[in-house]
């Protein structure tokens, strides 16, 4: 067989030659990196310009002795010696042929471990390999073994296959070859198949009975010619042309043990089991939580661009106003879309929290409550205001606080001047009832009865309180554009102000609707990441040690599977 193309044949081996020392070191640095792999580096692929290994690979019975006996022209003597001692062997036997060392293995699926054992590690070692068979055929077991040698291990152009014996009684011979073939499947046309019978060529040599042509005869037949021109062939590109090829598959052949070595069990493994579980937990929680903050600021957002709609559709044509009933129900609208997500958000935040109990207990801290603090404007609200409109939208944002007090209205201005010292005053106005305890502290998780706070408690509260009056005034700050207008008198030619007018509070609410999408989501996400944060350090404490095994395990992985690639790019380079 011959290289379809030497030019790309001789580039390719130029880059093993020069990158396989550079992969060889990298992945001994990687594996020293931890005591799991640390006993591997002796396995990685050394610099080497000892002789070629061929190793023999096959059964007991399969006449490798009698192959080496032919390929070295040993004298009689020297054959008996070699082909008897032969089944006693039990390590790699070498010897020396045209150059290169011949590597005699113990035979493979005898049912021996220590021999098995024995022929693959000389496998490992080995640049090529003279697979024997006979002519009875291998069996299946056999014929696996062979294919994982030709594919996994990647002799499969490094490769003769032996078929010895041939010239036993009823061997046909292109029927034996043609199945050899068909139980090669996709290496049939790379791995050359060569018909043998090392008896008749040590016969032809040593038998002094035999005529000379006699002789040439068995030797022509025998096909040890043949396969000795065949061996040649293979090593024929030499040390620095066969050897890379071979440790660049045996590297990738040390990377995957290291990737074994890494296989957890025991403790390790329960460890691990614990820490993937505790991960996908909070990922779930996460996700959930952010399904929500994303469906419910759309869902404010829509009911804002629907409000603006409202408003503009309701301007008056006689002079551009828009009727109080519907400023006031405008104005609710905002209120409630910002109270609603609050509630909701804060709910699936709840919701997350519960999940996570219910699997850790205690150790599951609890998120802070969310304080919604959107785009609240600096500016204040005016004094009680004179005209019937102005006092609408005061009484509606009174109404939708929610906090059943007719003087809230009064501490708004305060709030947004000095929401520390105000909003505290609030808090403690309004525990000094029931009917205001209630209000405020409707989660229990604040008070201690009336005009008593729990530890705590006293913050929790001025903060609620704080957030509800910034959800008044933005409400009442988004509603400007409605007050702000100028009376038109009704005339067909101020009706494209009219529509003027009616289209800027759509665009007007369009782009509130669109800041306070971008800014609950924006806060919603921070919301959420400083409590998982806060999850995720502790539950750590469960899974502190695997925590660290995980990150080793991950960062070597990751080191190896960079260097297998590689590795295998070298050996089986893609098509452009």
């Amino acid at each position: 067989m011959t290289d379809d193309n030497p030019a790309d044949a001789s580039e390719s081996d130029e880059g093993l030659n020069s990158r396989m020392p550079a992969l060889s070191a990298r992945a001994e640095s990687v594996l020293n990196a931890h005591p799991r792999t640390r006993d591997l580096t002796a396995g990685l692929p050394r610099a080497d310009t000892s002789p070629l290994h061929i190793a023999l690979l096959g059964p007991y019975s399969a006449g490798k002795s009698m192959l080496i006996a032919a390929l070295l022209r040993l004298p009689p003597a020297e054959v008996a010696e070699l082909v008897d001692a032969a089944p006693k062997t039990h390590e790699a036997t070498p010897y020396h042929w045209n150059g290169v060392m011949l590597v005699d293995l113990p035979g493979t699926l005898s049912g021996n471990d220590a021999h098995s054992e024995a022929a693959r590690r000389g496998m490992r070692g080995a640049d090529a390999l003279m697979i024997v068979t006979t002519s009875e055929l291998p069996g299946e077991a056999e014929t696996r073994a062979i294919l994982r040698a030709l594919d996994a291990d990647g002799f499969a152009d490094r490769s003769v296959i032996v078929v010895n014996k041939m010239s036993a009684e009823n061997s046909d011979r292109e029927v034996i070859l043609d199945e050899i073939r068909k139980r090669l499947g996709p290496f049939a046309d790379r791995v050359p198949v060569i018909p043998t019978d090392a008896r008749d060529y040590v016969d032809a040599a040593n038998e002094p009975e035999l005529t000379d042509e006699q002789s040439g005869l068995l030797v022509a037949e025998s096909g040890i010619d043949a396969l000795t021109a065949e061996l040649r062939r293979i090593t024929a590109p030499g040390v620095e042309g066969v050897r890379p090829k071979a440790q660049a598959h045996e590297l990738i052949r040390v990377l995957k043990d290291a990737e074994q070595r890494w296989e957890l069990d025991g403790e390790e493994l329960d460890a691990a089991r614990t820490a993937k579980k505790a991960e996908e937990s909070i990922s779930r929680a996460k996700e959930a939580v952010l399904d929500a903050l994303e469906r419910e600021s759309e869902s404010a957002a829509s009911r804002i661009r629907t409000a603006g709609g409202r408003a503009a559709d309701g301007v008056s044509e006689r002079n551009g106003a828009v009727p109080v009933d519907i400023a006031t129900a405008v104005t609710g609208e905002l209120i409630d879309a910002r109270t609603d997500f609050d509630l909701r958000f804060s709910s699936s935040v709840r919701a997350a929290f519960d999940a996570l109990v219910a699997e850790y207990g205690d150790a599951v801290p609890e998120p802070e409550a969310w304080v919604n603090e959107v785009d609240v404007p600096e500016a204040t609200l005016a004094a009680p205001m004179e005209s019937p409109y102005e006092q609408a939208i005061r009484e509606a944002a009174e109404k939708a606080a929610k906090v059943g007090a007719k003087k809230l209205h009064e501490w708004i201005e305060k709030v947004a001047g000095e929401p520390g010292e105000a909003a505290a005053k609030i808090a403690n106005w309004l525990n000094k009832t029931r009917a205001g305890q209630k209000v405020l502290d409707a989660g229990g998780k604040i008070t201690n009865g009336v005009d008593k706070f729990k530890p705590w408690g006293k913050i929790k509260a001025t903060k609620k309180v704080a957030s509800t009056a910034g959800k008044v005034q933005w409400a009442v700050a988004a509603m400007g554009p409605l007050m702000d207008v100028k009376s038109i008198v009704q005339d067909q030619s101020n009706w494209k102000a009219i529509k003027k007018r009616r289209q800027a509070l759509r665009d007007h609410f369009a782009d509130v609707a669109l800041r306070q999408r971008t800014g609950l989501t924006d806060l919603g996400r921070q919301h959420l990441s400083e409590w998982i944060a806060e999850v995720e350090q502790s539950l750590s404490g469960l899974t502190k040690q695997n925590a660290e095994i995980s990150l080793a395990r991950e960062t070597a992985l990751e080191e190896i599977k960079g260097l297998r690639d590689e590795a295998e790019r070298l050996i089986r380079p893609t098509a452009d």
